[in-house]
């Protein structure tokens, strides 16, 4: 992973509690596991609930981190996914950070236009000639659109990964991009970095991330 270099105090600190409150939460288990009138199992399913949202918020806090130092544009890209996510309009959104992508994609069109959530939204409208393929952001501009990501040649395990989060884990395989991807079956939204995949539980939380 990258290094982190960033500070998001509201954020770092329902992590922390989060984390706390599960560490209390192990230590009781290990009584309940001494005591033979009682089970383990339902503490276990409530704890993992309880990890799985501490995950979640993690991402959206790296998602911030790893994004401040390329592009001032958090918003709108936070306004946008938020959007495609109701809606169920698939996206692939590539944010140039130290490696240059040329030689590692397909061109498509050129843009050249200011980052707007209204610029992202009409992009990835279903129908839209340039919906299909990725964005090309470099720091608050969209390069380009209907770019071709390579795929990952990695054995995925992920059920029903479709071409998005393939491309997506691809490209990130070659390079340090971060790519922001809305899934169309289900409106998930996740970002990839270094090939492993991330995803956010509610986009909405992204807009409360004090900058």
């Amino acid at each position: 992973m990258d290094q982190i270099n960033c500070d998001f105090s509201p954020m770092k600190e329902e992590i922390i509690k989060g984390i706390e409150h599960i560490m209390a939460e192990l230590q009781g288990s290990i009584k309940i596991l001494g005591n033979e009138h009682q089970c383990l199992l339902g503490r276990l399913e409530h704890i993992r609930k309880d990890f799985l949202q501490i995950e979640y918020s993690a991402a959206t806090f790296y998602l911030n981190c790893y994004l401040s130092a390329f592009t001032d544009k958090f918003k709108e890209l936070s306004i946008s996914l938020q959007y495609l996510s109701k809606h169920r309009f698939g996206a692939l959104i590539v944010i140039e950070r130290s490696d240059p992508l040329e030689g590692l994609i397909q061109k498509g069109t050129p843009v050249g236009a200011e980052l707007s959530s209204v610029l992202i939204e009409t992009i990835f409208y279903p129908g839209n000639p340039l919906h299909d393929g990725a964005v090309i952001v470099q720091g608050n501009q969209i390069v380009s659109a209907a770019n071709v990501l390579p795929l990952t040649q990695q054995a995925v395990t992920e059920k029903k990964l479709g071409t998005r989060h393939r491309a997506a884990l691809g490209v990130t395989e070659m390079c340090d991009a971060l790519v922001l991807i809305v899934s169309e079956e289900t409106g998930k939204v996740s970002f990839a970095l270094n090939g492993k995949l991330f995803p956010i539980s509610d986009v909405q939380s992204l807009l409360h991330v004090e900058r």
